[in-house]
């Protein structure tokens, strides 16, 4: 598959979070489309690796996102955690602004 419509600019508000549930090659995936605090846009597994609770439902600070159950964070550019208690990077996803589409394409992540 390619980079497919995930949601509409506006959907997403600087700071902010939206849950949405893609179609990737090995089935549906959830993903956090997030909004950075400068405004730039990032798609990232919705799964923390520590707690598999939802990261859309976590706090944005800078260009992390933090996990609303344990805390841990992760760097929106790599996935990577930022700290404890997760050890295990969650992937991240090409994100294309089209006009006003946001597509993603999860069958590549970076």
């Amino acid at each position: 598959m390619s980079a497919q419509l995930a949601c509409y600019d506006g959907d997403v508000p600087v700071g902010g979070t939206l849950r949405v549930e893609l179609e990737g090659e090995q089935g549906p995936v959830e993903v956090a489309i997030v909004r950075d605090e400068a405004g730039e846009l990032h798609a990232i597994n919705d799964v923390c690796s520590h707690g598999a609770v939802s990261l859309a439902d976590g706090e944005v600070e800078d260009c992390t996102i933090e996990c609303w159950l344990h805390g841990s964070r992760f760097d929106l550019r790599t996935g990577k955690p930022t700290g404890p208690p997760a050890i295990t990077p969650v992937p991240v996803y090409p994100v294309t602004v089209d006009g006003e589409r946001v597509l993603v394409d999860i069958d590549t992540p970076l």
